[in-house]
């Protein structure tokens, strides 16, 4: 059995994205089966019964769909910015494929540096609001009273630059945030 992707590992959206589609599939073949076996029931109580079933499947497959229907036009982590992030995992935390929800927009972060300096994230949707989305981490990150210094960039070069300036945490430097940050960007993606 093949180990499954956790949230912030490359290739987690292309394998949630799998798992969802199989899901949705499987309570929409479900929900065909109870209509097709709906018409070949003569006994009016249960021919209900199967018809409220179906209809009750719809609300969770929606509810699996909804979410489904935003990722799928959000593109894949590329191959190099993995490449050129990966030596990098042995200094600092670093987390791929999250997607980021806010009441107000759908934030696809390719990357995201975890450092004691400040939380570095790679967006490469450019029409993206910046300015609300690090306003929306930064609030997060102090609800969790963690240092709101969070940046989002959306020029792949910029991130990469910022990435190969920063230098590995020594244990004096290390406040011992790193776990708390993670386990909140975690929580926010879907």
């Amino acid at each position: 059995m093949k180990n499954k992707r956790q949230k912030g590992e490359f290739g987690y959206r292309r394998a949630h994205r799998k798992r969802q589609i199989a899901v949705v599939g499987f309570f929409l073949a479900a929900i065909a089966a109870l209509l097709v076996w709906r018409q070949f029931i003569t006994w009016d109580g249960l021919r209900n019964l199967v018809t409220i079933s179906a209809i009750l499947l719809v609300l969770p497959m929606a509810n699996l769909a909804s979410p489904l229907v935003a990722a799928l036009k959000i593109k894949e982590t590329s191959a190099s910015v993995h490449a050129t992030c990966a030596p990098y995992e042995e200094k600092f935390p670093i987390l791929y494929d999250l997607i980021i929800t806010s009441a107000e927009q759908i934030v696809p972060i390719d990357a995201a540096i975890i450092h004691p300096s400040g939380v570095y994230c790679y967006c490469p949707d450019k029409k993206l609001d910046g300015k609300k989305a690090e306003h929306f981490l930064n609030e997060m990150l102090l609800k969790w009273k963690l240092d709101g210094n969070a940046k989002i960039m959306n020029e792949e070069k910029n991130f990469l630059r910022r990435l190969s300036q920063l230098k590995e945490v020594s244990v004096a430097e290390d406040d011992g945030c790193a776990p708390h940050v993670v386990k909140l960007l975690k929580s926010l993606s879907m």
